[in-house]
């Protein structure tokens, strides 16, 4: 009887140990309250980066223009992304920004999820001399070509003012494109398999929430 009560215990503790790691596997890259940890860029060097990227409502929020991005001060690898976004006025273009290495500039090194409006799943190549392949054929980047690969599927984007849900999987030196659950593009052979992770300003005011990654 005691050595059942034992082996019940020791379950009971594993059980709890891996319950524990499971719920602790969710990193946070958005704090809800300030950009901590974050790097702004912006085309115009007038404009105040607060003003560009900021809090809002528990949100981050940019105005789209002018050009820029936010992106992280870490870098990462082999993780699951959870991104949340919506248009609250015209819905023009952004993006997900992936693996971006190198110096900061308005066409930083990167791979991209696109989310112009309703082309949310597009797959984009920044930089230069760095490629993917998709469908069976290798796309690579010159100074003056980013190339773009439409998504698999019809758009299954939400109307503006909805929120939408990017799910993005990068293992290695693939990514896979997830967009309100629908798998929409998947990019394999990338140049880059980490870097940080950026939010795109390119257009229009756009809102984002829920953001984070689960190690892989």
């Amino acid at each position: 009887m005691l050595l059942k009560m034992k082996q019940i215990t020791l379950i009971t503790i594993a059980i709890t140990v891996l319950v524990s790691c499971s719920s602790n596997k969710k990193e946070y890259l958005f704090n809800e309250e300030n950009l901590d940890g974050w790097v702004i860029f912006c085309e115009d060097d007038n404009i105040d980066p607060h003003e560009f990227f900021y809090v809002k409502d528990g949100m981050i929020e940019t105005p789209g223009v002018p050009l820029g991005y936010a992106r992280t001060v870490k870098q990462y690898s082999n993780y699951k992304l959870h991104v949340e976004w919506r248009y609250p006025e015209e819905p023009v273009n952004s993006g997900i920004m992936l693996h971006i290495t190198g110096p900061d500039m308005i066409w930083v090194s990167h791979y991209q999820g696109q989310l112009k409006y309703l082309n949310a799943g597009d797959f984009i190549v920044h930089g230069v001399n760095n490629s993917a392949t998709l469908n069976d054929t290798t796309y690579t980047s010159t100074e003056d070509v980013k190339p773009l690969i439409p998504r698999l599927n019809s758009t299954n984007e939400y109307p503006a003012g909805e929120w939408n849900t990017y799910e993005i999987i990068c293992r290695g030196n693939s990514i896979e494109l997830y967009v309100n659950g629908l798998l929409q593009n998947i990019a394999t052979n990338c140049t880059f398999d980490k870097g940080a992770i950026g939010l795109q300003a390119e257009g229009s005011k756009i809102q984002f929430r829920n953001f984070y990654i689960e190690p892989l």
